[in-house]
């Protein structure tokens, strides 16, 4: 990971991470927590529908789950609508509720400018430092890396030329990456997903004490786009 992922790269600090329970908020705190950052809070936004532009909307109640497995204090707002300023205020708000008990914002944000840019400046408003620790990855050696390190990541969503049906449940593996890069190579389907191609959930990890257990669902899907939504889960031990 390079200096100009992270401003204050070098420096242990106490962290509120940006959480939507898919694969790339996870994979960031792992490994800000490997860099010895402190992410004691999870901050997570319900958006009001599947057209939200800066967070994930498939799933959100299992982050109390994964929150707990993790061990962390996790803090859930609901978004008045979907328009990027009441979601950002939102955000806004969460932030505040962590005031002075953390001194930067983790974000998995990869590619979006506009996450970036709007994350950012909420955290400069705050006297805040904004931590990224993903930004400008390789999107297929990021993938390989949370395959290696032991992430468990299940697609729940699917929004994109040549992902059909048959891709929700499935857990990303080699396999699956190796489809992921061809559909990038010849639909420039972005492979990690964060244009709302697909959506993901991380039902273990090593940052988890405990995995989650999907134990019941249903697929929805219209034209050429589905979701594959819990209805209900639990966390068990690890075997």
């Amino acid at each position: 990971m390079g200096s100009r992922m992270i401003e204050g790269f070098g420096i242990e600090m106490r962290l509120a991470g940006l959480f939507s329970g898919g694969k790339d908020s996870t994979y960031a705190i792992h490994v800000a927590e490997k860099q010895g950052h402190e992410v004691g809070y999870l901050l997570t936004v319900s958006p009001k529908s599947d057209e939200s532009y800066f967070f994930h909307y498939p799933n959100i109640w299992v982050t109390r789950l994964q929150a707990e497995a993790m061990g962390k204090n996790h803090l859930m707002i609901s978004a008045r609508s979907s328009s990027r300023r009441d979601e950002l205020e939102a955000l806004r708000r969460l932030i505040g509720r962590v005031s002075g008990k953390v001194d930067g914002l983790l974000s998995g944000v990869t590619r979006s400018r506009a996450q970036y840019d709007a994350f950012r400046g909420l955290c400069s408003k705050r006297g805040l430092r904004f931590v990224a620790p993903l930004w400008s990855s390789d999107p297929i050696k990021l993938l390989e890396r949370m395959v290696s390190e032991g992430f468990t990541v299940m697609i729940v969503g699917v929004a994109a030329e040549g992902l059909g049906k048959d891709v929700l449940g499935k857990i990303l593996d080699g396999r699956m990456i190796a489809f992921l890069k061809e559909l990038w190579e010849k639909y420039g389907v972005n492979p990690l997903g964060e244009g709302g191609e697909f959506e993901t959930l991380v039902i273990d990890a090593p940052i988890f004490r405990k995995r989650v257990e999907i134990l019941d669902y249903e697929i929805r899907w219209s034209g050429y786009s589905g979701l594959m939504k819990i209805k209900s889960a639990r966390l068990i031990e690890k075997e």
